[in-house]
């Protein structure tokens, strides 16, 4: 069965939608009853119309925001840029290449893919590691390291018969080599040696990881004139923000703040870091020459967190093996036990659909979702959590992703990556704060805005004009909006972008 929905020109409900807000400083005939219309004959009909004043909410709750409130936190900030460091691996492990016939493995990259430079490794002389490549793996000493090289001799077999270890019989080949432990002889020197000698290579430094981000300005504006301010008008208008009765710019102001509201959430989730001097935008923003955008919660991910495409491509059906290779990826990562899922409607109920099938007596249906089911009862067909090996996931549908006004008309556009949904660590991390100077513990997401003493810019609001309070001579009333703030997304290895 397809399902369609006409547009306008189309006949049908659907085509005639006010799902698009008109941005004309102009009195429409659209919010008027037509009283010269031929098919009502105007004022000479003699037949009073029924007429329903309340107007109708076709879309029930069109507001968006509150998932951010619900996994995060927001805090105050009074500089232009918030930056703050995180952990480094505790263990050494490195990509490269391992050539079995020299002995010898060329380190290009840490465990998770960043360039390691020259000597700027933490592989010392003694060291026990493990060479491993798609043939096979070799415990090997360390007996030598030349800036990124290191000389590994086996320990198990002959050094002329390293290469009888593997397979593959090309010598050198992609590799991994993990240090697990040292070795010294009797009377030697520890680590504290020289990288010319044989006794030790130094002590390993920890690596700093230093992350930044920088607030927007965002700001939105309405006006309504002072006769129009005084004018009643013939529909009962209802909004999101408790607007109610027969002034229309009420709605309308009442409706430009909930976007707004909608707007700080949907940047703060969308929103990308410009590159400074590369993009046409550069220069129209106060002439920015020190980049520009802030970095959202979605690039965040993709840029430092864990994507996953399904197991048999981007439109895969949300299976176990799907959520294993996910456990598998954060049991790599910081192995945060709960979790909380934010997905759209197509993968909620396929997760529905999977957690249901492991039911054994889910195919006659009786016992899928609450399994007590009985048929005085309706029956439960989904399921808001599930736990799979040790890890808790708790699931929760996200309009944003749904809806047509926001998300959910780019995913039904985006045939190559749609966002199905994100994973999200709950509980809290321990971060060092550059600007207080000392660890603290938070939420792995929350937000910052710019506020001090004299000044918050959390959600400023302020109105100017004659309408109300007066502050000028104009015959208008005019409300201002404007936040500054940025997302921080602090271990976002623990994340995971579901496309």
């Amino acid at each position: 069965m397809a399902i369609s929905n006409p547009g306008p020109g189309h006949s049908g409900v659907a085509g005639s939608l006010n799902s698009v807000a008109a941005p004309q400083k102009a009195t429409l005939s659209s919010n008027y009853i037509d009283f010269t219309h031929a098919d009502t004959a105007g004022w000479a009909q003699q037949y009073l119309p029924d007429l329903m004043e309340k107007e109708a909410e076709v879309f029930g709750n069109r507001t968006i925001s509150g998932f951010l409130s619900q996994v995060g936190a927001e805090e105050a900030m009074s500089s232009d840029q918030v930056i703050w460091s995180e952990q480094g691996r505790l263990h050494l492990a490195y990509t490269g290449t391992y050539d079995e016939n020299a002995n010898t493995f060329a380190i290009t990259h840490d465990i998770d893919g960043e360039s390691v430079s020259t000597d700027k490794h933490g592989v010392r002389i003694n060291d026990m590691v493990i060479c491993a490549t798609a043939q096979g793996s070799i415990k090997c000493f360390v007996s030598a390291v030349s800036n990124n090289t290191v000389t590994c001799l086996p320990y198990e077999v002959a050094t002329a018969d390293a290469a009888s270890a593997f397979t593959d019989g090309t010598g050198s080949t992609v590799g991994t080599l993990l240090v697990i432990g040292s070795e010294f002889g009797k009377g030697k020197n520890g680590q504290g040696g020289t990288a010319s000698s044989t006794d030790g290579f130094g002590n390993v430094e920890p690596v700093h990881k230093s992350f930044s981000n920088k607030p927007v300005i965002m700001k939105d504006y309405f006006e309504v004139s002072g006769s129009d301010a005084s004018a009643i008008g013939w529909v009962e208008i209802s909004g999101e923000e408790g607007q109610n009765g027969y002034l229309w710019y009420l709605k309308a102001e009442g409706d430009t703040r909930a976007r707004f509201g909608d707007y700080l959430e949907m940047t703060m989730l969308e929103a990308v870091k410009g590159i400074a001097s590369a993009s046409t935008a550069d220069g129209s923003i106060n002439g920015a020459t020190n980049g520009f955008g802030t970095e959202g919660l979605f690039a965040a991910i993709e840029t430092r967190g864990n994507i996953t495409t399904g197991v048999t491509g981007v439109n895969a059906a949300t299976d176990l093996a799907e959520f294993d290779a996910i456990l598998a990826e954060f049991d790599s990562q910081g192995a945060i036990e709960e979790n909380m899922m934010f997905v759209n409607r197509a993968t909620s109920l396929a997760i529905d659909d999977m957690l249901a099938s492991m039911n054994s007596y889910g195919a006659g249906g009786t016992s899928y979702g609450v399994f007590e089911n009985d048929e005085d009862m309706a029956l439960n067909l989904g399921f808001s959590g599930f736990r799979r090996g040790s890890y808790d996931f708790y699931k929760s549908d996200f309009r944003y992703l749904n809806d047509k006004g926001t998300r959910g008309s780019i995913n039904s556009r985006d045939a190559v990556a749609p966002i199905r949904g994100v994973i999200i660590p709950a509980g809290t991390s321990t971060v060092y704060d550059q600007s207080l100077g000392k660890n603290l513990k938070r939420p792995f997401l929350h937000v910052r805005y710019r506020a001090s003493n004299t000044e918050s810019r959390k959600m400023k609001t302020w109105v100017t004009g004659s309408v109300g309070a007066v502050t000028s001579d104009l015959d208008a009333m005019q409300v201002h909006y404007l936040s500054e703030r940025c997302l921080v997304v602090q271990g976002a290895n623990n994340f995971m972008l579901m496309k």
